[in-house]
């Protein structure tokens, strides 16, 4: 389990760097993201932050991918 815990992990720090990236891109600070996608800036601070693996459900990368005009799938694309 320690594996794929960390696995995991690595997986939802990828996600938080496509978040930051194309919130960045399209000139959206934080606060402006998290009002648009109707969470707290907390949550999305801990989305992006590195140090932290905060998991993210479909229903929010749904809503990100959609904001940015992206495809979901661009969030789960963690090749290399």
């Amino acid at each position: 389990m320690g594996s794929e815990k960390r696995i995991n992990d690595q997986r939802y720090i990828a996600i938080g760097l496509k978040v930051a990236y194309y919130r960045k891109l399209n000139g959206l600070t934080q606060e402006q993201l998290a009002e648009r996608i109707n969470m707290s800036t907390r949550y999305i601070s801990k989305v992006e932050t590195l140090s932290i693996a905060q998991p993210v459900s479909l229903k929010t990368l749904f809503t990100i991918a959609d904001l940015f005009k992206i495809s979901p799938d661009t969030m789960l694309d963690f090749r290399m």
